[in-house]
């Protein structure tokens, strides 16, 4: 069942964990509890007045638009291809200025001038959007298996409600997504399997979130049974899991997971966060983010998953209040859920036209 607490939740929680991270993302653990105590970064840090989000939160506002576009046209046989459209779009973002030509764009997120901020955005995804041709699973782009494919996907999980079409469809459309950019097993693989879980976690009001994973391992462990590296994803999925049961610190525990530079170790840290804390939003996310590891990314997925687990009403406010572009990701997360096609729908994803009031 649809709620559209869980979708606001599920983006504003992936938006808040990737804040939080922003600010320590490159500081080593030493540093981060030197400067803000035994707890490390707990609060906002602001700047002008808010707490600013990175490409993490970009380019999965990005990617909402691109399946949201793909419903406006009738082309729901290749969403991966308007999402790369839309992943285009946020490339210009990066390195242009605003306004950018209207009839040269995909996204109504272009006319978001906020948009147009560079969040030390991932050298692998810019370097692929610059191709002529992005990648496939079939034909990598490069072999790359950087978190910053998983980072973006929590919306397709949103979208898709259980039923809609086969789960192995929905997952596939996540691996399909980062393959555009990240051409390792690993980058596509962990992406498919937070689709999977999001998904779960966002429709079914009843699942406990280890229920979900484990499903979602049964499902990938299938989908994937052929790839190379299968085995090594699943042996780190059954670590997070392991350690959220045991009684470690949660800095132990990251550090066992990895650095969360690469996609795998991203979700693993993700999961063990989400599943160590399932019912503390609060909790899961601070554990997310303070490590000397890729704080922003292994923050954002967190919050997906738990956002969409828990809803946005069990977020506390202190993360929404301050967040840059808490409008837009409101909107975003509606959009997706209402799936509306009124005019303004047409002037979003069709037109590209709209300009927020």
């Amino acid at each position: 069942m649809k709620s559209i607490d869980k979708y606001r939740g599920c983006l504003i929680g992936g938006a808040a964990g990737d804040a939080l991270g922003y600010t320590v993302e490159f500081l080593s653990e030493g540093m981060i509890f030197s400067r803000y105590g035994e707890s490390g970064i707990t609060e906002y840090e602001l700047t002008n007045g808010v707490a600013q989000i990175s490409d993490d939160t970009q380019m999965s506002l990005f990617t909402a638009n691109g399946l949201l576009y793909a419903a406006a046209h009738a082309m729901t046989e290749n969403f991966a291809g308007c999402i790369e459209l839309c992943y285009k779009d946020w490339l210009k973002t990066q390195r242009e200025s605003y306004p950018v030509d209207a009839e040269k764009c995909c996204s109504w997120l272009m006319n978001e001038q906020r948009l147009f901020s560079r969040r030390a955005p991932g050298v692998t995804c810019m370097s692929a959007l610059s191709a002529k041709k992005c990648g496939t699973m079939a034909e990598p782009i490069n072999d790359s298996k950087g978190c910053g494919g998983v980072m973006r996907v929590a919306p397709i999980g949103l979208y898709f409600e259980e039923g809609s079409m086969p789960s192995d469809d929905i997952d596939r459309i996540g691996a399909e997504a980062v393959a555009l950019t990240h051409g390792h097993e690993l980058g596509y693989i962990p992406a498919a399997a937070l689709v999977h879980v999001i998904s779960l976690a966002a429709h079914n009001d009843g699942m406990a979130l280890l229920d979900a994973v484990l499903d979602m391992r049964r499902a990938i462990s299938r989908q994937f049974a052929n790839a190379e590296h299968i085995g090594e994803l699943l042996e780190l999925i059954d670590r997070a899991i392991e350690l959220s049961q045991a009684d470690v610190d949660d800095n132990e525990a990251i550090h066992a997971l990895g650095e969360g530079w690469v996609g795998d170790e991203a979700l693993a840290i993700a999961l063990y966060c989400a599943l160590k804390h399932s019912h503390n939003f609060d909790r899961a996310i601070i554990a997310a983010v303070n490590h000397k590891g890729d704080s922003d990314s292994t923050g954002a997925i967190t919050g997906n998953i738990l956002g969409a687990y828990l809803g946005l009403g069990k977020i506390p406010q202190k993360y929404t209040d301050k967040l840059e572009l808490k409008d837009v990701i409101f909107e975003i997360a509606d959009d997706l859920y209402n799936d509306c096609r009124d005019d303004t729908w047409n002037n979003k994803y069709i037109a590209h036209s709209y300009q927020k009031n």
